[in-house]
């Protein structure tokens, strides 16, 4: 039934609407009781509903957060063993050096001391005789005048003079030979001195490789530990090293891009420009195959050599069948690098060819002209061919890192996104309950007129059962009093 039909069961249509007005009040204001209870309802099994999801958001929060947790001190535990690992073998180098020659050191040091000793003693310098003149003048000076000579006091001054000389060349000759014997001391001290010193050097490193090694240990213990700070250090690590790894990703996709500019023209020699597989061409999926297997080859030249650990199967294996690997990797890579500064140059011939072509056809006899430093751009592709895939080996070392921390950054970012996911839960059933108590008083706006009327009989009703009590009484205070 149409609005119109419904204005005209009465003559007046104004009549109409007033009476629908009101039936339609009545209605809205006898169901009242029954459309709040529904609005409430409603309202309130929403607000559970998305509270019981914002409690499952939080407990799947809680358990990422553990899982997040988890990660970090497992990849710390990694990190540090690795390091610490490494630092013992740093350390274990220089030891074992030293150690192996200690006996010889050892050996030498002692032969050296012994030599220096004898030297010393043989250097002693020993007090010259007393001389016999003494007792030699006490008796001529006893002797009679009368009686002493000239001849032997001439005689004794000759002889005191020649044992004077006699004695000064002793005393020399002693001398030279304790000097000798000093000089040939040196040589024993400085070695003496050579060995003190490198053996001052090698402990100086072993004290600085162990106070490395009880640092990287003390962390290593609170990443055990878990504690706070580490998880909180671990975090801001992991980010760090996830945009750095990123960074030098996309380095090594744009050295991809040029790499695959400079073999995609030649393999459509190869392979056929006009072939195509699906929607691409199959020399441009020729091209990125040859970079992916260098790509390949490089992750497996490195985990052969352990320098990442990608796939713990090859670091499993023994030391003889890696260094096969290591030299199947590497010849397979020199092949490919080889290959690729052949269609290098093979590229550069068929850009001269086209070159040469489209001269022909403009009827330009200069192009035949051969530019004499087209071997520059020659040599700089062939140059590049052949570098760019030895280079992209070295991407296994940043897409481990960023393996590794890709783990972490999507932890966290989960994390973020679940609690701000039940923050807005939590939010809606708050709100969807204000909602329902906004529906409520928005039913009851058209009914303003019954709502006051009852709410005026209401107000009349209780004060008429309050003031009952009051006249009954006054008229028994009265009938007392009369």
């Amino acid at each position: 039934m149409s609005m119109p039909s419904l204005l005209t069961f009465t003559p007046w249509p104004a009549v109409s609407a007033a009476i629908l007005m009101i039936l339609l009040v009545a209605a809205l204001y006898f169901a009242r009781y029954t459309a709040h209870q529904a609005i409430q309802a409603a309202a309130g099994a929403l607000a559970r509903g998305l509270r019981v999801a914002s409690h499952s958001v939080i407990r799947s929060l809680e358990r990422l957060a553990a899982r997040n947790r988890e990660v970090l001190l497992a990849a710390g535990r990694e990190a540090k063993e690795r390091i610490v690992e490494r630092e013992f073998a740093r350390v274990a180098e220089p030891v074992r050096k030293d150690l192996a020659g200690y006996p010889d050191m050892h050996r030498r040091l002692s032969e050296a001391i012994q030599r220096i000793e004898e030297d010393q003693e043989k250097a002693a310098e020993v007090p010259p005789e007393a001389p016999g003149w003494a007792q030699a003048v006490k008796v001529v000076a006893n002797l009679d005048a009368r009686n002493a000579g000239a001849e032997i006091l001439a005689d004794i001054h000759k002889s005191m003079v020649k044992a004077h000389a006699e004695a000064m060349d002793d005393y020399r000759k002693a001398s030279s030979e304790r000097h000798a014997l000093l000089r040939r001391m040196m040589p024993d001290w400085r070695m003496i001195q050579q060995t003190l010193g490198h053996v001052h050097k090698s402990v100086e490193s072993v004290i600085g490789c162990s106070q490395t090694i009880d640092r990287h240990m003390e962390e290593y213990e609170a990443i055990v530990r878990g504690e706070d700070r580490a998880l909180s250090v671990l975090s801001s690590s992991s980010i760090v090293y996830f945009f750095i790894s990123a960074l030098v990703l996309a380095v090594a996709t744009a050295g991809t891009a040029v790499n695959f500019t400079l073999i995609a023209r030649p393999m459509a020699e190869m392979v056929g420009g006009t072939n195509f597989i699906g929607s691409y061409r199959t020399a441009d999926i020729a091209a990125l195959v040859i970079i992916m297997v260098e790509i390949s080859m490089g992750l497996f030249l490195m985990e052969s050599l352990r320098i990442t650990r990608l796939f713990p199967v090859i670091g499993a294996l023994s030391d003889k069948i890696r260094v096969r690997m290591v030299i199947i990797t590497f010849l397979i890579l020199l092949l490919m690098a080889s290959i690729e500064a052949g269609l290098a140059y093979m590229r550069e011939v068929l850009l001269l060819d086209e070159m040469a072509t489209n001269a022909l056809l403009r009827g330009d006899n200069s192009g035949s002209l051969v530019n004499t430093h087209l071997w520059i751009t020659t040599a700089a592709q062939m140059g590049m061919g052949f570098v760019l895939p030895f280079a992209l080996v070295f991407v296994a070392i940043p897409l481990e890192t960023f393996a590794h921390s890709l783990r972490t950054v999507v932890g966290l970012i989960g994390a973020v996104l679940l609690q701000a996911l039940a923050l807005v839960l939590r939010l809606l059933g708050n709100g969807a309950r204000h909602l329902g108590a906004l529906a409520c008083r928005l039913y009851d706006l058209p009914l303003f007129v019954p709502l006051w009327i009852e709410a005026r009989m209401q107000e009349r009703t209780r004060n008429g059962s309050t003031s009952a009590p009051l006249h009954e009484e006054t008229a028994a205070w009265k009938e007392a009093h009369t």
